[in-house]
């Protein structure tokens, strides 16, 4: 379904596995679509599967039809080359959600949240963490329509 929602990601052909435990991973396949000049997954695609699990974890913890979610901002640091299928993993709490975010927005309209992602390649190499933080606001607050 998601890549019907997010026609952008679709050639990537990203997985989404919810974690046992709660969190989700997205798995990132080696396919020749996501590879670099060097043949290893490209950066942007790690990066973007690193944005789509930190907000599929939020959103697992929070309802959207009462809060808007936008990136402000997307930090990645890589560490090793990815040459493998490549796992993307997060698992907030519900208390740090109901800490960070729910709390704090009955005071204020809005808050940022920042969550960290690790992905690991499928030989559990740490490829690279992402730190995602996500301007969370109710929808009654938000001032521009759709």
């Amino acid at each position: 379904m998601l890549s019907h929602v997010i026609p952008f990601n679709r050639p990537h052909g990203f997985r989404v596995v919810p974690m046992k435990e709660g969190g989700i991973s997205v798995e990132v396949p080696y396919w020749r679509i996501n590879r670099n000049h060097i043949k290893g997954i490209h950066a942007c695609a790690l990066a973007t599967a690193a944005e789509m699990c930190s907000g599929l974890t939020v959103l697992e913890r929070l309802d959207p039809k009462q809060y808007r979610m936008i990136m402000r901002e997307l930090r990645m640091q890589y560490r090793y080359q990815a040459k493998r299928r490549t796992i993307a993993s997060s698992a907030p709490t519900a208390q740090e959600i109901d800490e960070q975010v729910v709390r704090p927005l009955q005071e204020a309209d809005s808050v940022d949240y920042t969550n960290t992602v690790v992905l690991r390649d499928s030989d559990g190499n740490h490829i690279a963490t992402g730190t995602v933080t996500w301007q969370v606001k109710p929808w009654s607050k938000v001032r521009t329509k759709l």
